[in-house]
């Protein structure tokens, strides 16, 4: 531990944190509302959280002008679709990249980018799809489109308990099979995790390249707190949600992919917007051309020109300062955590992943244990945090993967005939022998602040320190993962 990471000292008195001051004033104006019912959001990983100007700058857009379905020749389709270019160039910028190397396609979410790649990518018996054990559901889901073609399916494991991946291991998975193939591949993995907050490296995109693999790097994690420069790191494919990033607006995302890589992807269908020309009698179609061939249908035009001002907005705080802030009090909250414990001398907090701040987020997953060292109920954390007005997560966060390392679940125990009979997540823990369905999640985010982690540590040490058992009951039903 660093020594200016005194766990009982304020991480407003860290050295650093003074530099970060921005953003206590954009919280006491901007983000004023977060503080209206005294309450503590500690989601960002689940959301970001929207500005005052954000909702200013959608309302007077609205209201200046007319504004139509792009898909027409008319002026308001015209002022609608000039502003979507408009925001095309903005993510281009933002991420540095160059326009004629990348394309940005619209989606409805992160996950709906998985799903592009997934459904149109070529896999088959000489193009596999390796994966980590550490990714969200949207990505674990693209194996289906790899089973469905024959492809091979590889995923390389976690190691150790800050749940991370030795290059070793990604490097022997990427190897096996290359000798027998001559086609691609496509490597699918998070820049950060939504699960432990650990961030993997970005190096590993020319890794993949060397051995011949296409890269889908999700960014949905990472981007919200850190710079991602396409002109340094060039996988073929980014996805990534806006509301993670500045919180609004929701049901839009983005694709980022480049050129040549999108060029090889083959739709199974298409919709409207989507094709140049096609024939119901003749029985054949033909795409557009351009990204607008994985648009579906009419674009969400009233809310993708909020794309822009988030990103000029969250430019002018600044992404460096914002990694800053928030990882300032990831590690003085990691800190105060870890050294935590009852008078029984067992630890109140059992964190998994990394514990210092070297080479994460503002991410931190964790359970409670009791005096005699047995997990608290995650739900019993997730009702009583509620009822303190904390906004936190509970459960597996969508990532299985992760949670079968930080859990310690074996291979043999998940075996698809064991669980066959298995309806609910109970039986499903039970099958598992697991004392918990899922682990306590805090994040940090743009608008964080020293007072938010230290009404979280307090609330923890107040309601959890030398708190017995017994106090498990009338817990609410599991949520699905």
């Amino acid at each position: 531990m660093r020594p200016e990471l005194i766990p009982h000292a304020s991480p407003a008195a860290l050295p650093g944190y003074a530099a970060t001051g921005r953003i206590d004033e954009l919280r006491a104006t901007e983000y004023r509302h977060l503080d209206t019912a005294g309450q503590v959001y500690l989601d960002y990983a689940g959301a970001g959280v929207v500005a005052r100007a954000q909702v200013r700058e959608h309302h007077d857009r609205l209201l200046a002008g007319l504004y139509g379905n792009p898909h027409s020749e008319n002026p308001g389709s015209a002022a609608a679709g000039s502003l979507v270019e408009s925001a095309r160039r903005a993510v281009l910028d933002f991420f540095h990249a160059d326009p004629s190397e990348y394309a940005v396609v619209f989606t409805p979410n992160a996950s709906g980018a998985c799903r592009l790649v997934g459904e149109a990518y070529d896999f088959g018996r000489t193009a596999p799809l390796v994966l980590t054990w550490d990714n969200h559901n949207s990505v674990n889901g693209i194996r289906e489109y790899a089973r469905a073609a024959g492809a091979a399916v590889r995923y390389v494991p976690l190691s150790g308990p800050e749940l991370r991946v030795a290059e070793s291991d990604l490097a022997t998975v990427l190897h096996a099979g290359r000798g027998a193939r001559r086609g691609r591949g496509l490597f699918a993995y998070p820049a950060q995790s939504n699960f432990s907050g650990a961030r993997h490296p970005l190096d590993w995109v020319e890794v993949a390249h060397q051995h011949g693999y296409d890269v889908l790097l999700d960014a949905a994690a990472f981007a919200p707190t850190n710079r991602l420069d396409l002109r340094v790191v060039r996988p073929e494919f980014v996805c990534l949600s806006w509301y993670k990033l500045f919180g609004y607006p929701t049901g839009i995302g983005a694709l980022l992919a480049r050129r040549d890589a999108l060029a090889r992807l083959r739709r199974p269908w298409f919709a409207g917007g989507t094709i140049r020309a096609v024939s119901v009698q003749g029985d054949w179609h033909r795409s557009m051309d351009d990204e607008s061939a994985f648009e579906d249908g009419t674009l969400n035009f009233l809310s993708i020109p909020d794309v822009e001002f988030g990103l000029r907005w969250l430019d002018s705080i600044g992404v460096d300062l914002v990694h800053a802030r928030v990882g300032l009090l990831t590690e003085w909250l990691l800190a105060r955590l870890t050294t935590l414990r009852h008078a029984s001398g067992q630890p109140l907090v059992q964190v998994y992943g990394p514990t210092t701040g070297a080479g994460r987020g503002g991410t931190v997953t964790f359970n409670l244990r009791d005096p005699d060292g047995a997990l608290v109920d995650e739900r019993l954390v997730a009702r009583e945090s509620a009822e303190a007005g904390f906004a936190l997560r509970t459960g597996c966060f969508c990532n299985p993967g992760a949670g079968e390392g930080a859990f310690g679940i074996s291979r043999d125990s998940v075996r698809r005939r064991l669980l066959a009979q298995v309806d609910t997540i109970d039986q499903y823990l039970a099958a598992l022998r697991l004392p918990t369905g899922g682990a306590v999640r805090v994040s940090f985010g743009l608008a964080s602040t020293a007072t938010d982690a230290e009404r979280f540590v307090a609330f923890v040490q107040s309601t959890y320190l030398d708190r017995g058992a017994g106090v498990e009951a009338s817990l609410p039903p599991r949520l699905r993962c």
